[in-house]
């Protein structure tokens, strides 16, 4: 299962999450998103876990945690959904 993690400290390493929530289970990866930019983190991320149960009881448990100063926000992650692309060239 794919979780979604956002209100992660910025100073979090993908490491510290994978620990977090490996006390919940097996973790298939762990991936913290970062701005292409400046190379930072923003703030939210994804663990996959294998095993769905493991998976729900971890969202259960973290989901408000306080983590490096922070509360986690912890979600089943939804299937990023296709946008239509906008082209500016379109004359009426």
């Amino acid at each position: 299962m794919n979780i979604f993690i956002s209100n992660i400290n910025y100073s979090v390493k993908e490491t510290q999450l994978q620990e977090l929530f490996s006390s919940y289970g097996s973790i298939e990866s762990t991936k913290i998103i970062m701005d292409r930019e400046t190379g930072r983190s923003r703030g939210f991320g994804f663990v996959e876990m294998p095993d769905s149960d493991e998976a729900r009881s971890a969202i259960e448990s973290l989901d408000g945690a306080l983590f490096q100063g922070k509360n986690l926000n912890v979600s089943e992650a939804r299937p990023k959904e296709e946008k239509p692309r906008r082209s500016f060239n379109n004359r009426y």
